[in-house]
């Protein structure tokens, strides 16, 4: 699980936790990594490994694919971490918005990449890609998002046809609204927001 530490990754982790999966939980947050995983261990007899790292930066990343493609019992990738931005394009740093399509498009891409080959060895094995609603229809004020997450779901429709049979299966996941700390890290204002638009990462994951 991927962006495991907080939000829709820390409930990826409980869930399957509680459903009895191991697991190697990514982010850059070392700290709450660890904490989690001895929660999680120690709450439901599982084996937790957090594995610190940013995948932005490609060394880092190139270690979790690395540990993806020699795992010979890799069942799941669920690719969660990921990042938003708001404002008019033109406004925004060049750089962050690079930043968000390393993390949104580029690590989603390899990881699934070292990951699938083992799967298909094995004839069974799964990839939940966490997008969007976001990435249904185009963004103004919230472009490149959406534009990374319309990446996403088309990526992820292409390779659940082309593995059809193989007993593996490729998902994109579309919450809309949902109650993480996601808003606030990309500067959105919520506030006219009605609550009955908005999900917990708990229903989500559900």
């Amino acid at each position: 699980v991927t962006g495991a530490s907080v939000g829709i990754g820390a409930a990826f982790a409980r869930r399957l936790a509680h459903d009895g999966y191991d697991l190697s939980l990514v982010a850059r947050n070392k700290r709450q990594l660890e904490q989690l995983a001895e929660e999680l261990a120690s709450a439901h007899g599982i084996h937790a490994k957090a594995v610190p790292a940013d995948l932005t930066d490609k060394k880092e990343r190139l270690e979790v694919e690395h540990a993806l493609a020699h795992d010979g019992h890799l069942d799941l990738l669920v690719n969660n971490a990921g990042f938003g931005t708001i404002g008019t394009f033109a406004s925004l740093d060049a750089d962050r918005e690079e930043e968000e399509i390393r993390l949104n498009v580029v690590a989603l891409t390899r990881l699934t990449r070292a990951a699938l080959p083992g799967m298909i060895r094995r004839g069974h094995g799964g990839v939940i890609n966490v997008s969007s609603l976001a990435g249904l229809t185009p963004s103004p004020y919230n472009a490149t998002y959406g534009a990374t997450k319309a990446f996403v779901n088309s990526f992820s429709e292409a390779l659940y046809e082309e593995l059809r049979g193989s007993g593996v299966r490729v998902m994109a996941l579309c919450p809309g609204f949902t109650r993480t700390e996601f808003q606030d890290r990309a500067g959105i204002d919520t506030s006219g927001i009605p609550a009955l638009a908005w999900m917990t990462a708990e229903a989500v994951v559900d």
